[in-house]
């Protein structure tokens, strides 16, 4: 890879000083020049407003695989701790690392973030790319594609894993076109093809009816987003410890097109927390009017659990969307998951079936949903789900 200035076009404006968070650009005499320092992140040629600043990439055939090894996580932060889905990731980077023979990283971005470097080695990290800067309290796309882009491009990691977040969703596919790789997004599953060192992405395609396995073969790193809740988190190693590599960078607020200004929440949003219950009670469109919901609350209070919905009562307005499980909603892994008058499609499947044991309330006996369901009670909602929170009351007090 190569970038330069092209010095006829450029008008020293020095906007791609202000945007280079690795201060690898320089005036002399009037004359802007790219230093040794420079990452390839890209950020200056996003800058430039004249197209002065070329950045070439090599030809897939060109890419030399070899130079690349290693495993990622980008980490993402939930308050002042690591999100679920990172200590999830880096479970499953530790068993694709091990399997390749070489080393799991975490890249970390923030500010003040020192303390989870630790833990992060707890969960079988073995090295840390710690980026600490006031412009990276809050998640912005521009400042985190930058620095991310730059660190790949210098390190070579083989595998990049990102969370299918509302964060990742938008961070990851703008690092694989800022890099020139390949993407491979919503995974639910990953191994290691070792006769060819190939990462092989798993995915729900054509509205989940097939699972696509999916290869970059000519291209790296082999990146992939997956969801939260897919992959099962390691147990914790105390005492062990990560390599913590810190990383100089500088941002000139300036040059940042977004500013965070508020953080607004959908109201009960934050009292409704799917993919770490332990207990969710799901209605469907058997419910027959969005009032029926009640029954779905008041067995999920019974049992100390949340309420979670099918995507067609969430499309119909029954029920705000932060309560959809599937394929376009949330992937859950309760211990315990009531499914009542909900079918069993696959989208939704997708996104509960993983649940410990799955409990199934349908007049149909032959719905979908009894082909994954533990136990399967074929009756009326409406007469099963008062007389399971009649019992629940009874016996748990509540």
């Amino acid at each position: 890879m190569q970038i330069y200035i092209d010095q006829e076009k450029c008008t020293g404006c020095q906007l791609c000083v202000k945007a280079c968070p690795y201060g690898a650009i320089e005036v002399d005499a009037g004359v802007v020049a790219i230093t040794a320092a420079c990452t390839f992140c890209g950020a200056c040629v996003s800058a430039c407003l004249v197209g002065a600043i070329v950045r070439e990439a090599p030809e897939p055939e060109e890419v030399n695989l070899s130079e690349y090894r290693g495993v990622w996580v980008i980490a993402e932060l939930d308050g002042e701790n690591l999100a679920a889905v990172t200590l999830e990731l880096l479970g499953k980077g530790r068993e694709l690392a091990n399997q390749l023979q070489t080393e799991l990283s975490l890249v970390l971005l923030g500010d003040e973030l020192a303390g989870l470097a630790q833990a992060a080695g707890e969960f079988g990290a073995e090295q840390v790319y710690l980026v600490e800067h006031p412009a990276m309290v809050r998640y912005r796309t521009n400042p985190y594609t930058d620095v991310i882009s730059g660190l790949i491009n210098e390190h070579k990691p083989e595998i990049v894993l990102i969370g299918a977040t509302q964060q990742g969703r938008d961070l990851a596919p703008r690092i694989a076109a800022r890099i020139k790789t390949g993407l491979t997004a919503d995974c639910t599953g990953l191994e290691i093809d070792d006769d060819e060192r190939l990462l092989v992405q798993t995915r729900p395609a054509f509205g989940g009816n097939i699972m696509a396995r999916i290869i970059t073969r000519s291209h790296r790193p082999q990146m992939a987003t997956v969801r939260p809740r897919v992959m099962r988190r390691r147990e914790p190693e105390p005492g062990h410890s990560a390599e913590v590599v810190e990383v100089p960078v500088s941002f000139d607020e300036s040059s940042i097109l977004t500013k965070v200004v508020e953080i607004a929440r959908d109201e009960g949003s934050e009292d409704v927390n799917l993919q770490d219950a332990e207990i969710i009670v799901s209605g469907g469109r058997g419910l027959n009017k969005p009032e029926n919901f009640a029954l779905i609350s008041e067995l999920a209070d019974a049992l100390g659990g949340v309420v979670g919905a099918s995507r067609p009562t969430v499309d119909d307005g029954w029920i705000p969307a932060y309560h959809q499980v599937g394929q376009t909603g949330s992937t859950v892994q309760p211990k315990l998951y009531i499914a009542c008058g909900i079918s069993g499609a696959v989208q939704h499947l997708a996104g509960m079936s993983g649940a410990d044991c799955i409990v199934a309330i349908n007049t149909d006996p032959n719905a979908p949903i009894f082909d994954v369901a533990h136990y399967g009670i074929v009756g009326d909602l409406f007469e099963v789900v008062p007389t399971l929170t009649e019992i629940a009351r009874e016996e748990l007090g509540s």
